[in-house]
């Protein structure tokens, strides 16, 4: 890289290298430097290196502490008086919680009446004062940027400001030193400060190095957006991923993706569950559904990538009962998770007959449904739905001839 090149990307936008180098050293003692781990699985599925950057090992569980704490600590005297406020479903309450008290600033964090319980009460824990408010985030945002200009306190936006961004691209340095020989970076995008900061740190000293986001394909306002070269709002975005559930690019981040991002794809739901099923089996990782969104991308696409591939881990942050909804639904995209309907016979010892018949071609039985007064069926019908959890695809194949060959009528 000639010196030009570099003088140019160090001062390319609203965010610099500078910037971030500054954010590093005011999160040193404050932000945890995450693992880097390797996953040899990954590697031979995609048959190139493959390291695992662990923010979701971070303080509060996802990287969201940098950028909050960064902009938290640059505020002057007088807007440390007057407090902040957020809103956020999870992880930003939870850096900003956290990240006030370090601080010693008084925080309102307004979160959706849905948010999962085990996010309320950390960002409580952190020290925060927890206000639920609307039933989807859009909502609960509009509620604190009002109590914003009725106290006085400091709206902490969750990704569109320099100093989140710059907080946020402390990520990308350390990648570089924990991985000086990455070729791609694999990073999730929601509003885009991640993968912004990112971008900035590790384009200013690696042009050479991709960054590739990833979006979950039901919320992916990207690329429309930077198809329109500016960011267009997508209507009712829907995804299990709630951290990258955002239906409208940040301003000052778009701007930044849009001219070092080497390219943003999209992720469906079933890659998500397998990517979050993955990192929990594999890499004995607990990491939520945005967070597991680049390794996602690896699982859609393996050979698509230059490595050695670096895929950023943002978060652990999931609700235990959307986790177990999750991993059923990941086995199930991966055909270890079998749902089958039948009807039989209805007389004393058919259903046992049936497991018997399950026995054999060694499935194991998760749940069993059992219908006998219903107007499709006849007279001396009986209608059983089993959850089973099996081997694989060729065992799904194996455990449905092993029924049809005992004479059942299987419906779905």
């Amino acid at each position: 890289m000639s010196d030009s090149t570099a003088d140019s990307l160090h001062s390319l936008g609203p965010v610099t290298l500078d910037d971030v180098r500054g954010a590093r050293k005011m999160l040193m003692g404050v932000a945890r430097v995450t693992a880097m781990e390797s996953s040899r699985h990954l590697s031979q599925l995609v048959g190139t290196p493959v390291h695992l950057k662990c923010e979701n090992l971070q303080r509060t569980g996802s990287f969201k502490l940098r950028g909050a704490y960064v902009r938290i600590a640059g505020l002057l005297p007088e807007e440390r008086a007057a407090g902040v406020v957020a809103a956020s479903a999870g992880n930003h309450a939870q850096g900003v919680a956290l990240a006030s008290a370090l601080l010693g600033v008084r925080a309102t964090v307004f979160m959706p009446l849905g948010a999962p319980l085990p996010k309320i009460s950390a960002t409580r824990e952190y020290g925060a004062e927890v206000r639920l408010h609307g039933q989807v985030v859009d909502e609960t945002l509009l509620a604190a940027q009002e109590y914003a200009q009725r106290t006085g306190a400091v709206f902490i936006h969750p990704f569109d400001h320099a100093d989140i961004i710059a907080g946020q691209g402390t990520v990308g340095l350390e990648i570089l030193e924990q991985c000086p020989e990455a070729r791609t970076i694999l990073v999730g995008i929601g509003g885009g400060g991640l993968a912004a900061g990112i971008a900035v740190a590790v384009k200013s000293v690696r042009p050479d190095v991709r960054v590739v986001g990833v979006q979950a394909a039901g919320a992916a306002a990207y690329p429309p957006s930077l198809a329109a070269g500016r960011p267009v709002s997508v209507a009712n975005p829907a995804t299990m991923a709630d951290g990258i559930k955002v239906g409208r690019p940040g301003d000052v981040p778009f701007g930044i993706i849009g001219e070092l991002v080497d390219e943003v794809r999209t992720v469906s739901e079933d890659e998500l569950s397998a990517a979050v099923l993955l990192c929990l089996e594999r890499a004995k990782l607990v990491v939520e559904p945005a967070g597991a969104s680049p390794v996602a991308a690896l699982l859609s696409e393996p050979g698509a990538f230059e490595g050695p591939v670096v895929a950023v881990l943002s978060g652990g942050n999931v609700d235990p009962v959307l986790l177990e909804r999750i991993l059923r639904h990941g086995m199930a995209a991966q055909g270890r998770y079998l749902a089958v309907r039948l009807r039989l016979t209805d007389r004393p010892g058919a259903l046992a007959t049936l497991l018997g018949v399950l026995s054999v071609v060694d499935v194991n039985v998760l749940d069993v449904s059992h219908v006998r007064t219903d107007p499709r069926l006849g007279l001396t019908e009986a209608e059983v739905e089993l959850h089973l959890e099996t081997k694989g695809p060729a065992h799904c194949a194996e455990v449905g001839l092993a029924l049809r060959e005992a004479g059942y009528l299987v419906i779905d």
